[in-house]
């Protein structure tokens, strides 16, 4: 899938929590409809990203291995 991101967060090299705290803050401070990576080295963070995003009904659009790191790329529906 190919969308526009709007914000891109590089937070390989931080443990989790914090690419997914990165992405919590990036989502509550955009406006609805913006949409944002998160580039992490922690696989958790396409889980725990997710399972968050979930919870606070907010879009996941996809995760993908980009091979020794993880894109997470969401869209602020609400």
């Amino acid at each position: 899938m190919s969308v526009a991101v709007d914000n891109t967060i590089d937070a390989r090299g931080s443990a989790c929590p914090g690419p997914t705290m990165e992405l919590i803050k990036a989502m509550k401070s955009s406006a609805v409809g913006t949409v944002v990576e998160v580039l992490s080295s922690d696989k958790m963070t396409t889980i725990d990203g997710a399972a968050w995003l979930k919870k606070v009904g907010q879009e996941l659009v996809e995760t993908s291995d980009k091979g020794g790191y993880w894109s997470i790329i969401a869209k602020k529906i609400k």
